[in-house]
């Protein structure tokens, strides 16, 4: 289970020119899954998402989680976070979980995370999607649980 966190001060997603989920400052999570991701790790998955100290403290170190800040939290599924860049010039998403695990997982993961963190938002699993944000730093971070 692959998640690159962006803290934002905000960020949304479109389907068709219509907003499907907006956030103000908190965190972007784009989420990837690969074969053998198991539904018994996305509780840990989501605690760490809650509980990664990206926010900065009152002498700027990073040294609070969204939970300390009360942010907000946007779920993005992108199969492409999975994929083999390791040679040549086109990615290989062989190591991708099969659409039909992937979204099971992506609604699982959004349910969980939903019942942590209320008022969770997130994208559509297979969609066309416009995502908008600005990232606040900037950070942006590689978090894998396997």
């Amino acid at each position: 289970m692959i998640g690159l966190l962006q803290r934002v001060t905000e960020a949304r997603v479109g389907i068709q020119g219509e907003v499907v989920a907006r956030i103000g400052t908190g965190l972007l999570v784009l989420v990837g899954f690969r074969h053998g991701d198991r539904p018994q790790r996305i509780t840990r998955f989501v605690e760490r998402v809650l509980n990664y100290r990206v926010f900065p403290d009152d002498q700027g170190r990073m040294n609070l989680s969204l939970r300390d800040c009360h942010g907000e939290l946007l779920l993005v599924p992108q199969f492409t976070l999975a994929a083999d860049t390791d040679s040549g010039n086109r990615p290989s998403f062989t190591p991708a979980a099969a659409p039909e695990q992937g979204r099971e997982l992506f609604a699982l993961l959004v349910e969980a995370a939903s019942v942590s963190w209320p008022g969770t938002q997130a994208g559509r699993f297979g969609a066309d999607m416009q995502v908008g944000l600005v990232n606040d730093g900037p950070v942006t971070f590689w978090l894998e649980v396997d």
